[in-house]
């Protein structure tokens, strides 16, 4: 299990973008590799995880502090 996780920040940003940040950093990342999406577009709380599904991906956590959401994913092995 790698220790270092990658920061995809795309606060300020609406639908689609944080997506598709995520969908770049997840095609280059290593398989295991785990990425941290955040984003204060509350539609991203329906999104990333059907994305993540789509590609096998694992959203491990989710969080919400002051109206940004946090999402923990794994690329798949």
């Amino acid at each position: 299990m790698a220790s270092d996780v990658l920061l995809i920040d795309a606060r300020g940003h609406r639908c689609p973008v944080p997506t598709l940040r995520l969908r770049r950093a997840v095609e280059a990342a290593a398989p295991g590799a785990r990425l941290r999406l955040l984003a204060d577009d509350p539609l991203a709380r329906i999104d990333v995880p059907h994305f993540a599904a789509g590609q096998g991906c694992a959203v491990l956590a989710v969080e919400e502090d002051g109206g940004v959401l946090s999402f923990l994913v794994e690329k798949s092995a």
